[in-house]
C-alpha cells in the first residue's frame, strides 16, 4: 500500500482545548481515522514551523487518504493541511526508467538560432 505524509496545523480554539485537556491527540485520532478508512497509522509526531503535527500513514489509495485528510478537515480542529505521497528509492528509480524511455525533447524555438520570437531574424547589436 502506499505511504503517505500528512500534515496539518492546528487552529487557534483546537489548541486552547488541547491546553485544558492534554493528551496525545495527534496519535489516538490519527490511529482511528486512518483506520476507518482502510489504512494503518505509521507513526505520528508534533512539530515546530509551519504545521503542528505530522503523521505517516499506510493507505490503500489515494481515495483513502482523501477521506483522512477530509475527515480531518471536516472536523474544525486543523486550519491547514497537506499530504505528501512518500516513495522508496527503488520506486524512483523505477520512474526514472519509464522517464527514459517515454521523454521526448521539444524542439527549440526558433527565436534560440537567431531569429526574434516571431521568426524575424534578430540583428545583431
Amino acid at each position: 500500500m502506499p505511504i503517505y505524509l500528512y500534515q496539518a496545523a492546528y487552529t487557534a480554539e483546537s489548541w486552547a482545548a488541547q491546553l485544558k485537556n492534554p493528551q496525545n491527540r495527534v496519535e489516538s485520532v490519527g490511529r482511528k481515522v486512518c483506520e476507518t478508512a482502510g489504512g494503518k497509522l505509521l507513526n505520528a509526531w508534533y512539530c515546530f514551523g509551519d504545521y503542528d503535527f505530522v503523521i505517516v500513514a499506510d493507505m490503500p489509495d489515494n481515495a483513502s487518504m482523501t477521506a483522512v485528510a477530509v475527515a480531518v478537515a471536516a472536523g474544525g480542529a486543523v486550519k491547514s493541511g497537506k499530504t505528501t505521497v512518500l516513495m522508496p528509492g527503488t520506486e524512483i528509480g523505477k520512474r526514472r526508467a519509464r522517464s527514459r524511455r517515454t521523454t521526448s525533447r521539444p524542439a527549440s524555438p526558433s527565436w534560440h538560432r537567431g531569429a526574434g520570437p516571431s521568426g524575424a531574424p534578430v540583428a545583431p547589436a
